[in-house]
């Protein structure tokens, strides 16, 4: 059995079923772990779950962190909110060991550096998946610098020192507390893990695309990074008869939706700017994840959540938050992109997509009007935005990066 840990929100997870289903189909069994409230979801393809018991209610989850964590949009701010993000992570630390524990290998988010550990004492291999790039590398800076620093070597290296110290921070106590509790004493080598996977049994994996960031040359032989893991959905989406019509009713609608990270509490002066900023350019809408509305013109649609494999080939460019799953799915679909990014790397994606010329100048969420907001979907739908992004698609179709991650995987266990 392969055991993945995982956490974070619905998307987070997505990358790592497609690693999951690409073990299965090598004859691995595997399982995802995560909180219970996953479950269904991550059932429904077919992969079995270990559900951790705890989720935000039980645990007292500060709403107010949670908004925190959602909106840090420089380092200082992020540090901060990931140190206040670790008691929670003690909570749930023996959860995360038992479910180790009967594995024959560990593959490990890094938030959940338990994983890592676990494998070290039950003598097993374990493996870092990464969502992004995050190793060292002299060649660019890191998810939470990219376009906000101009680069050099030693900044470089810096920014992921940031960057891999942060994620350390989230999780390194409650690997502490529970080996103390459980053995008496801090784990061997006790210390932060991204950098020691050296050798073919202890491999990292990255989901990225080599044409959205190629992986860069001082990494070493046993970091693997050969495309994004996308999910294969297992079912056809059917759409509703009031989205059909809508986008079968006149011109490719821009597809908005800024995920989890907006709130209710900006809905209103958020759909009024999008509204506004559709109408002064004559474009239609479509607003994806916002919660209902009353009296929408007859250019806009309000939808909930539907598979981005679907919806965002059949519309002319995608208007979102910068999640790094949601960008590569725009990468993916070949649509242009108009990138808000509200905290964290979402900076980074938003700053890429504009350097690959597939996307508008990043236009941060406190600086967002109609007026910028409609003149980024003007310089996005250019002819050579929109021909680039197809080219972005065609190449990104060449790679299949949960495949061959998985085919490494179990060639680590061969040893």
């Amino acid at each position: 059995m392969i055991t993945i840990l995982c956490s974070g929100s619905r998307g987070d997870f997505q990358p790592y079923i497609a690693l999951a289903m690409e073990l299965k189909k090598l004859g691995k069994d595997v399982r995802i772990t995560g909180m219970r409230d996953f479950e269904g979801f991550i059932r429904s393809y077919g992969i079995d779950f270990y559900p951790i018991q705890a989720d935000f209610e039980s645990l007292n989850v500060d709403k107010k962190m949670l908004k925190e964590a959602q909106t840090a949009d420089n380092p200082l701010k992020m540090l901060l909110t990931f140190n206040k993000m670790k008691k929670y992570g003690i909570l749930i630390a023996d959860e995360f060991y038992a479910a180790c524990e009967g594995s024959e290998l560990i593959i490990y988010h890094p938030g959940c550096t338990m994983g890592y550990f676990a494998a070290e004492e039950l003598g097993i291999p374990s493996v870092l998946a990464s969502p992004f790039p995050m190793h060292k590398t002299k060649e660019r800076p890191s998810v939470i610098q990219y376009g906000r620093i101009k680069p050099t070597p030693f900044k470089n290296i810096i920014s992921y020192k940031m960057l891999q110290d942060m994620l350390w921070l989230a999780s390194k106590d409650s690997v502490k507390g529970f080996w103390k509790k459980q053995f008496g004493s801090a784990p061997k080598n006790f210390g932060c893990p991204f950098e020691r996977h050296t050798d073919k049994k202890h491999p990292a994996v990255v989901s990225c695309s080599n044409f959205v960031f190629k992986r860069p040359c001082d990494w070493n032989e046993n970091i693997h990074q050969s495309g994004y893991w996308f999910v294969e959905e297992q079912t056809a989406y059917t759409p509703s008869e009031e989205l059909s019509d809508f986008l079968n009713s006149g011109e490719k609608p821009v597809y908005i939706g800024f995920g989890s990270v907006s709130n209710e509490d900006q809905k209103d002066a958020l759909s009024k700017l999008i509204i506004d900023a559709l109408a002064n350019g004559g474009r239609r809408g479509i607003l994806c994840g916002m919660g209902k509305f009353n009296n929408l013109p007859d250019n806009i649609i309000a939808v909930d959540s539907i598979p981005h494999s679907w919806l965002f080939e059949r519309v002319s460019a995608v208007c979102h938050h910068g999640g790094a799953g949601t960008t590569a799915a725009g990468f993916k679909a070949g649509v242009p992109g108009i990138i808000i990014p509200f905290a964290n790397d979402q900076h980074a994606w938003a700053h890429r997509a504009y350097d690959l010329g597939v996307g508008a100048k990043p236009i941060p969420i406190k600086t967002l009007t109609s007026d910028n907001l409609a003149a980024a979907f003007d310089f996005a739908l250019q002819d050579k935005i929109v021909a680039n992004a197809k080219i972005l698609a065609r190449n990104i179709a060449t790679e299949n990066g949960a495949r061959d991650c998985a085919k490494m995987i179990v060639e680590s266990l061969r040893g």
